[in-house]
């Protein structure tokens, strides 16, 4: 299971705007441009893991701060729906 997570990681540390933008349209998250190129710049400014809950918990807070407390709680439930 471990290649999975890290696969899904990397994926997550990786994401363009273009890709997080798709995603967000995917999964009924809606997100300006402006706000995921703020997002992609919070992401890539160090590692995250979503499997581990703290560092979750820090780029959810990030991501109201950028977007909204709505928008925050959906992507939430995208990275549990992720993590399991």
């Amino acid at each position: 299971m471990r290649i999975f997570q890290q696969i899904i990681n990397n994926k997550v540390n990786n994401i363009s705007v273009k890709e997080l933008l798709s995603f967000s349209k995917q999964y009924k998250v809606h997100l300006t441009e402006d706000q995921a190129r703020k997002l992609v710049g919070i992401i890539r400014e160090r590692p995250i893991d979503i499997y581990n809950t703290a560092d979750r918990q820090d780029l959810l807070k990030k991501v109201a701060r950028v977007t909204n407390y709505e928008t925050a709680q959906k992507v939430q439930e995208l990275f549990d729906q992720i993590a399991r």
